[in-house]
């Protein structure tokens, strides 16, 4: 066995974990292995990297960051974690449109799982995605570039084409963002101004505990030159620097109350100095389309009691609309609904059916690095494309050395 998730709630079942430091290395393992499975920075909390073969991390192969600015684009070695990319590109005077809330993940990791940071206009971080490098199931090096006929179904892969070696993201100038916390957004505001609420700056979070007084944070990301007003729907401006988390300490969040700093250290909700600890927590996320986020609220409200018990914090953010098969936002502007659970795992097992079944009616699609339990039916249904994805998968992989027994649940056939 090679160790544990982050979170610390799956021990992996690979026989090894493999590192190679060149390409040709990464070829000849992957071309004499019956069964692999790439890992990442180990932060999904479902099997989804697991495998009974073996494991391979490409955080040994020689580390790239070479910036395009003809094309506003960079490639990155796939294993480069967000937060080792990001203040160089800052430097060369660039940036990426959007980043998760915490930077310590991988690039390769999570953009194979749909992985999202938050803004109407903003979409996930495999959006940006412009090329891919990989090996293949025969040790080959294959890469495809946007408008390539595979292309929208090569990036969120779930590791399930090869073992991405490359990635190839677009990039905008770089800039400034301010942050501002408000408290208390009462749910009659969220339910009758939710598009005005998500779309007053350039990224939007929402912390809820699903009581009745509705949120109780909001975190506000506006670039630099546009200042929000101090009124926020009814919120009081918060006067001190805030964790999402009422009673935790606050000095590991990115600078709050106003003040403007570069777009790497705000847009997350964590700093990047803050290396998290293995978490004792477990996490769940569903995005619906936004015309359902309303009645999707609701839906979830009337289970409070059942929720609240397990329960650390929900965020509510939103993604726009982009062309990936595998993305949880494609073909619609989705609202993220997203859990953060204590480490109760056999009751968050028995919460997720029903949160799954309460969720279903409005077309939810789970976040693939996350726990849940959406069926295999209820994936094909939400995922129009996914028959073409499973039929890529079998031309590529015919042999299936990239699937496991998780992959092979969710896309039965």
């Amino acid at each position: 066995m090679t160790g544990t998730n982050w979170a610390g709630n799956l021990t992996y079942h690979a026989t090894a974990l493999h590192q190679p430091c060149s390409i040709e290395e990464l070829s000849a393992l992957v071309t004499a292995a019956p069964s692999v499975r790439a890992l990442g920075s180990r932060h999904s909390f479902n099997a989804i990297a697991d495998t009974t073969g073996v494991q391979v991390s490409v955080a040994g192969l020689p580390p790239v960051v070479e910036v395009n600015s003809s094309a506003r684009e960079v490639a990155v070695s796939a294993g480069l974690r967000y937060g080792e990319l990001v203040e160089q590109l800052d430097v060369a005077g660039w940036a990426l449109h959007n980043l998760a809330s915490l930077p310590h993940i991988s690039v390769a990791g999570a953009i194979a799982t749909g992985t999202h940071g938050s803004g109407d206009h903003n979409g996930s971080l495999a959006s940006s995605v412009a090329g891919l490098e990989l090996v293949t199931a025969d040790g080959t090096v294959r890469a495809v570039r946007r408008g390539d006929p595979d292309f929208d179904g090569m990036v969120v892969s779930l590791g399930l084409l090869g073992v991405v070696t490359t990635v190839t993201l677009d990039i905008v100038p770089t800039f400034q963002i301010r942050q501002d916390l408000y408290e208390g957004v009462a749910w009659e505001a969220i339910e009758a101004d939710l598009d005005a609420i998500t779309g007053s700056a350039y990224s939007v979070s929402l912390f809820t505990d699903w009581g009745d007084d509705g949120a109780g944070q909001a975190w506000v990301k506006s670039r630099a030159d546009a200042v929000p007003s101090e009124a926020f729907f009814g919120a009081a401006p918060a006067t001190r620097q805030l964790h999402p988390l009422p009673d935790e300490l606050a000095d590991v969040t990115t600078a709050q109350l106003g003040a403007a700093g570069p777009w790497w250290d705000r847009l997350p909700h964590f700093r990047l100095g803050f290396t998290p600890s293995n978490g004792e927590e477990l996490q769940t996320e569903y995005l619906v389309p936004r015309q359902h986020a309303v009645e999707a609220l609701r839906a979830v409200r009337t289970l409070a009691p059942l929720v609240q018990p397990h329960l650390f914090i929900s965020e509510l953010r939103t993604i726009a609309a982009d062309t990936l098969w595998l993305s949880p936002s494609h073909s619609v502007d989705c609202v993220a609904i997203h859990f953060t659970w204590r480490m109760h795992v056999a009751e968050i097992a028995a919460v997720l059916p029903v949160l799954d079944a309460a969720l279903a009616p409005y077309s939810a699609r789970p976040h693939w690095g996350k726990v849940f339990d959406t069926s295999p039916e209820q994936l094909a249904a939400a995922y129009p494309r996914i028959a073409e994805f499973r039929a890529m998968a079998d031309r590529l992989d015919p042999n299936r050395k990239f699937a496991n027994a998780q992959t092979d649940r969710w896309l039965t056939r």
